[in-house]
């Protein structure tokens, strides 16, 4: 009963599961505005649903609608979340300060000698 206990107060599942539940709320923020779009293109274009469209007697409709949802959806995550983030991100971290040069430790033992023969 205690490692069961454990596991459910454990950070990582709290985190994981709020992290679903807001994510599963912003999915229907996003499908929302992506319907908006779609309105309004179908306003622009004359037909907003593209269900109906045929290409030589196939119908392709379906996936015109599902090509123009994916990138409406990638294009609000990008302006909604990753831009804002990153954004947040460079001002609040540090500046990466220049590394020295990563040595082996036989590299780094032969730097050390070179540098105490020059202070001689």
């Amino acid at each position: 009963m205690k490692g069961f206990k454990a596991f459910l107060l454990r950070g990582n599942l709290i985190e994981l599961a709020v992290a679903f539940i807001l994510g599963t709320a912003f999915a229907t923020v996003v499908s929302t505005f992506t319907a908006i779009l779609t309105d309004l293109l179908g306003l622009i274009a004359g037909q907003p649903d593209f269900s109906g469209t045929a290409v030589a007697g196939i119908n392709v409709g379906a996936f015109i609608n599902a090509v123009l949802n994916f990138f409406i959806v990638a294009a609000a995550l990008y302006f909604v979340v990753v831009l804002p983030y990153n954004k947040i991100k460079a001002r609040t971290s540090k500046p990466v300060e220049q590394e020295e040069a990563q040595f082996t430790t036989s590299e780094q033992l032969l730097v050390e000698i070179r540098d105490l023969l020059r202070g001689r």
